[in-house]
């Protein structure tokens, strides 16, 4: 039963975001709404798991949540609208800035750099993230975004299946004991025939010519999937939880699904500034 909700929550999951991106082609209105969610769920599990034994404050978590889309809606504004005056676009993290400082003043039982840690941290390892799908989007076309997330689906299902049958070798014992070597490779080889199958037939789809930016945009996103899904255990191993929440079944929480993509994403961005003109 719990593999067949976690296939159906997954599966939920992997719709919602294709269908956000390529209805970016008529309109960003579910990419404007399904991304920030991801940020909300994501910021509120962050700093539920983060929280000491002081009171967990409701409006410390709301500003939170929403600095963590502010950050997105100004990503979104310097990727879409480059003629915007000046910096305008750095108003709503300034903003956040000022306020969760100035709020932090009025918490005097908190910890307040123990406070100050776990929101900044939770906006900078999930947030960020997240908002710099917009400058990935800016440099390329929204379908290679979409080429993105089809990679870390194909890493995950190849490192699952592996790692299930051919697992051995641990490969990082101390944090995720039932990852290996195995499974690892087995993504690695999804991802790689993954590249070559959209680069032979669904080239024209996906506008990106060369069939080495497609392998090497694969390799980026298994390398750094199994990093992405090695720093979340560690996070949850360090304060002692199972899963960051449940709000999908079979998953766990939102946090446990897109662990890949809060280090693929800025790693995939570094890659495609430095191939440069090779995306076009």
């Amino acid at each position: 039963m719990n593999i067949v909700k976690r296939i159906i929550s997954g599966a939920i999951y992997i719709a919602v975001i294709v269908a956000a991106i390529l209805l970016l082609d008529n309109s960003p209105v579910m990419y404007l709404l399904v991304f920030p969610l991801l940020i909300v769920l994501g910021v509120g599990e962050m700093v539920s798991m983060a929280k000491d034994d002081a009171t967990q404050s409701w409006l410390v978590t709301f500003i939170d949540m929403l600095g963590g889309v502010g950050l997105f809606v100004a990503f979104y504004l310097h990727s879409e609208f480059e003629h915007m005056q000046r910096a305008m676009w750095l108003l709503p993290i300034a903003a956040y800035l000022l306020l969760r400082t100035i709020v932090q003043l009025y918490r005097p039982s908190q910890n307040a750099v123990h406070s100050l840690e776990r929101s900044f941290l939770s906006l900078g390892y999930v947030a960020l993230p997240v908002a710099l799908l917009n400058s990935i989007m800016s440099i390329t076309a929204p379908r290679l975004l979409l080429g993105m997330f089809m990679f870390i689906w194909l890493y995950d299902t190849g490192a699952y299946c592996f790692g299930m049958t051919l697992g051995r070798h641990r490969l990082f014992e101390r944090i995720s004991p039932k990852k290996s070597w195995e499974g690892v490779l087995g993504g690695i080889v999804a991802c790689i025939a993954g590249a070559y199958v959209t680069h032979t037939w669904f080239d024209e789809f996906f506008q990106v010519p060369e069939l080495t930016t497609w392998v090497g945009l694969s390799v980026v996103v298994a390398v750094f999937s199994t990093f992405g899904d090695l720093v979340e255990s560690l996070i949850k191993r360090t304060v002692g939880v199972k899963d960051s929440g449940n709000i999908m079944p079979g998953h766990g929480g939102i946090l446990d699904r897109i662990d890949s993509l809060l280090l693929v994403s800025p790693a995939v961005l570094i890659y495609l500034l430095l191939i440069g003109p090779k995306i076009y």
